[in-house]
């Protein structure tokens, strides 16, 4: 019997999405493509369950799609999962970790991944020491949650970054005050992870003045080879993060390799066009290999059941 995957995306017709359900479907899996926000969790004495249009989902692995907007139910969703026994690529706390920037800086930081040197401003007032420990202006003010680039700025005086952090701390944000690697304006680098190695790496470049490289803003992609260095820190930052698929992006610094950000929904579109490496179907032969650990997990003298089994089928 062929195994249900449940991926959870708000957008079935989005690149990534499609790509990611083609793939699994040829490697063998039943897919459906679900919306985190349509589905309803129940609690009882039995655990939990989540439902969908009023019937209990079923299935053996969900690949989580949660966009930045819907993390705080969506996580609630991939956690139900979690308790229930399936597999799960990423976890709830892996997704949360790489969301708050300020968290995933302080876990990189433990773990000696290297990573820009950022400081966290409780009060406006503090702004001009952040910038100092930052190295001075310019430097970057962003928020310590936001996606393709929003929410941050490129600031080139200490007045700058104390308006900008008192408008962010008056909208109930959370400012972070990070040094700007001149030698990286514009450029970055994103390697792709998948179940601690790197399947693909591009180059981002901004145009123009912009100095985000993000390719939703229209930055330019090529491929690129790691060096042993970048590969290391990017499948280190994933680990630390507790993430099985991530996209790490890399500043190029005179001091080595700078982890930016992790992101734990990676967009497929760009890196697979500038590579021409098939992604999804790393992450499809990832789920796979799960899958079978999973199976052969229990001792012989155990039976293998499902996630589900023994729970009484119901409808809500």
């Amino acid at each position: 019997m062929e195994p249900r995957l449940v991926l959870l995306s708000r957008g079935p017709e989005l690149y990534s999405t499609r790509r990611l359900a083609t793939e699994a479907e040829k490697a063998g899996w039943i897919v459906d493509i679900l919306d985190p926000l349509a589905l309803t969790i129940v609690v009882d004495e039995d655990g939990g369950r989540v439902f969908h249009r009023g019937w209990p989902v079923e299935c053996e692995a969900v690949l989580p799609r949660i966009g930045y907007s819907i993390t705080r139910r969506g996580v609630a969703i991939v956690r139900q999962f979690e308790q229930s026994g399936v597999i799960v690529l990423n976890t709830s706390q892996g997704i949360l970790s790489s969301r708050d920037k300020l968290v995933a800086c302080q876990m990189m930081a433990e773990a000696r991944v290297p990573v820009p040197i950022t400081a966290h401003v409780g009060a406006w007032e503090d702004t001009d020491r952040a910038v100092r420990r930052v190295g001075g202006a310019p430097c970057v003010v962003k928020s310590t949650e936001g996606t393709h680039g929003s929410g941050v700025f490129l600031v080139n005086s200490a007045q700058q970054a104390r308006q900008l952090v008192f408008q962010m701390l008056e909208r109930g944000m959370r400012p972070l005050v990070q040094e700007y690697v001149k030698e990286s304006h514009g450029s970055d680098i994103r390697a792709l992870v998948v179940g601690g190695e790197v399947v693909a790496s591009m180059r981002r470049k901004a145009h123009g003045s912009e100095f985000r490289s993000n390719f939703h803003l229209g930055g330019s992609v090529s491929s690129i080879e790691l060096t042993e260095e970048q590969s290391e820190i990017a499948i280190r930052s994933t680990e630390t993060l507790g993430l099985e698929l991530a996209g790490v992006d890399m500043l190029e610094s005179e001091r080595g390799p700078l982890v930016l950000e992790v992101n734990s929904s990676p967009g497929l579109e760009g890196i697979e066009g500038a590579t021409k490496i098939n992604v999804a179907e790393k992450v499809a032969i990832r789920m796979n290999k799960m899958y079978d650990d999973l199976l052969v997990a229990p001792s012989d003298s155990e039976e293998i059941r499902g996630p589900n089994e023994g729970q009484t089928e119901r409808a809500y």
